[in-house]
């Protein structure tokens, strides 16, 4: 036959009594129809069963001064693994009746029970066996899958309803024995089993109450959390309405402005075509009279033609050499005219090159005003040269005057009739050509403010993106700063206890080896002085000097007596100290049979 291993029997134990008391308090509740008292026996009974399952496989732990086994240490991790148990770690500390880890330990267990938390807290250590590995051995209960059998049992105890007394109670000196009278079978027990299937369908209706609640409030949690975010972007909807309701009223405002202004050219218009009619038509009245005097002056003018037919043939010699001339000056004209195009061209490249680049370089902009005083140089020059030019055009005119006097005279006649026309004409399409541009640019700006709102409204979306997922990360970044700084504090503090604990079992082993050590004096002390036993002390006035060396007692060498052999030392030669647990300093002994010293006044010192 296999032998069963002792700590799997033990935990079948613990979990069949676990299961037989959770299953009979919580009939006999049921049964009973009213709130739980701290003297109620089933529930004393569940407390003890949970002692000796919550202490299955408990490490012992070492102190000052013996070694320690409670549950109290297990227990004390779910306030840091479950925040709402907190309050009950603070409310337990503060009891003034308990005194020691076990007593605390119950009280924790009776609150938890009150609260109808128990299983969940359990749960959380159940969970995070690292942590609990601290406390219990690998075979323990609440290491294998009992203890976890054990937390799906508490559940069922959220039914019960307890009142307890923990602060009156003595917790500290209760006596954890289980009564298995409780759980023995009786002949009553066989006729009640009708009656535990309907305590069972109770207790089912009540679990699914109390899950229908839960889930109700989790779901009106968030609905109000949904109201609340509704409420929040309907406010915020209603601000960017009336923000749009005001940009369109700008809008129209601005398009009433466009209108009175189109209105306003249009009247201009109107007015300057009306002004430059009547112009025209007083042109026209005072180019009529003019054509009767230049009719006169044309009679005129053939009779001095006539008369300087034959002055031309002798200027026309002159001309010939006059035009081989001019045709000379026209080549330096034309050449001077190629480079000053050519400078012109280069000229515009490099202000587009400018324009393009004015913000980066700097150096170009010397180099272009280097360059225009160049070109003013040569517009000097150019002008110069056109100054030389007009001098020879004034003296071929003056030439050139009394010749076509008046041919000139028919031809600007005519050549004004046909300017006044143009200009008119000219004046009535420049104008509608500004009314037509002036459409157009109202039409493009209509469409450039609307693809500027589109754009603004799309660079507004974006920044407020941006600036939430700066926000997330910013707090995502705190929240990782303080983790890391409260994991530093954490690692100092153990540093420190480790350091401060190595400290004090070096202190205790140094303590324990000169306790050793004085109790072996003692008992060498106590040997002397059964042996001494019967001398008699030396008189104050005999003993004058010391005996060892023989120095006179003065005030700064005081009298020592020894108890047993009656001899009397000064303070510099009973040098040898003894350290006992019963006084806070060291105590002189004597030289020769170790007995204690007492200090006595010399007899020259009142």
């Amino acid at each position: 036959l296999a032998v069963k291993d002792p700590t799997a029997v033990e935990r079948a134990n613990l979990l069949n009594m676990a299961k037989l008391s959770i299953k009979g308090l919580i009939e006999s509740a049921l049964s009973f129809g009213r709130t739980l008292d701290s003297d109620y026996p089933p529930l004393q009974q569940f407390f003890v069963v949970m002692e000796h399952c919550l202490k299955h496989g408990l490490k012992v732990r070492k102190s000052f001064l013996s070694y320690n086994k409670t549950i109290w240490g297990p227990l004390e991790l779910v306030e840091k693994l479950y925040p709402e148990a907190e309050e009950i770690a603070a409310s337990v500390r503060d009891l003034p009746g308990l005194k020691t880890p076990l007593g605390r330990a119950r009280a924790w267990l009776r609150l938890a029970l009150m609260q109808k938390k128990m299983a969940d807290y359990l749960r959380c250590l159940i969970i995070q066996r690292d942590l609990l590995s601290e406390f219990y051995e690998y075979h323990a209960l609440m290491m294998e899958e009992e203890g976890a059998v054990i937390v799906g049992l508490l559940v069922g105890l959220n039914v019960i309803d307890a009142n307890l007394c923990v602060k009156g109670e003595d917790l500290d000196s209760q006596v954890g024995v289980i009564d298995f009278s409780v759980y023995l079978k009786s002949d009553d027990d066989i006729g009640g089993k009708e009656r535990n299937v309907q305590i069972a369908a109770i207790l089912d209706q009540k679990n699914y109450v109390e899950e229908l609640n839960r889930q109700l409030n989790s779901t009106v949690s968030s609905l109000h959390a949904r109201v609340d975010s509704l409420e929040k972007s309907n406010t915020k909807l209603i601000e960017e309405l009336a923000i749009a309701k005001n940009n369109i009223i700008k809008l129209q405002e601005e398009n009433h402005q466009l209108r009175s202004e189109n209105t306003l050219i249009l009247m201009k218009t109107q007015h300057h075509l009306e002004v430059s009619k009547v112009d025209v038509e007083a042109e026209l009245q005072t180019y009529k009279h003019s054509r009767q005097g230049l009719d006169e002056m044309y009679s005129e003018a053939r009779r001095q033609l006539r008369e300087e037919a034959q002055l031309r043939q002798d200027m026309e010699n002159e001309l010939v050499v006059q035009v081989s001339m001019k045709h000379e000056i026209e080549l330096a004209m034309k050449l001077l005219e190629k480079d000053i195009h050519e400078k012109q061209d280069t000229l515009i490249g490099l202000r587009q090159q400018l324009d393009e680049v004015k913000a980066i370089n700097v150096e170009m902009y010397q180099k272009l005003q280097v360059s225009e005083d160049a070109m003013k140089e040569k517009n000097e020059i150019i002008s110069r040269l056109e100054d030389k030019t007009n001098q020879i055009n004034a003296t071929m005119k003056q030439l050139e005057q009394r010749l076509q006097q008046a041919e000139k005279a028919q031809m600007e006649a005519e050549a004004e009739d046909e300017k006044l026309k143009q200009e008119y004409v000219n004046k009535s399409e420049s104008l509608q050509n500004e009314f037509s541009q002036k459409e157009k640019q109202l039409l493009q700006l209509e469409m450039d403010l609307k693809i500027e709102k589109e754009w603004r409204q799309t660079l507004e979306d974006d920044l407020q993106k941006e600036k939430e997922t700066v926000s997330h990360l910013r707090t995502e970044t705190q929240e990782i700063i303080t983790l890391k700084k409260e994991f530093l504090k954490l690692q100092e503090k153990n540093k420190q206890l480790k350091s401060t604990c190595e400290d004090q079992e070096a202190a205790l082993q140094e303590l324990a080896s000169k306790l050793s050590e004085s109790k072996l004096k003692i008992e060498d002390i106590k040997e002397a002085n059964k042996a001494l036993q019967g001398q008699v002390w030396l008189k104050d006035k005999e003993a004058t000097h010391c005996k060892l060396c023989e120095k006179e007692f003065s005030l700064s060498k005081r009298k020592h007596h020894c108890r047993n052999c009656g001899e009397i030392f000064c303070n510099a030669c009973s040098d040898n100290e003894l350290p006992l647990p019963s006084s806070p300093k060291p105590v002189r002994v004597c030289d020769s049979c170790h007995a204690i010293l007492i200090q006595r006044c010399s007899s020259n010192v009142p």
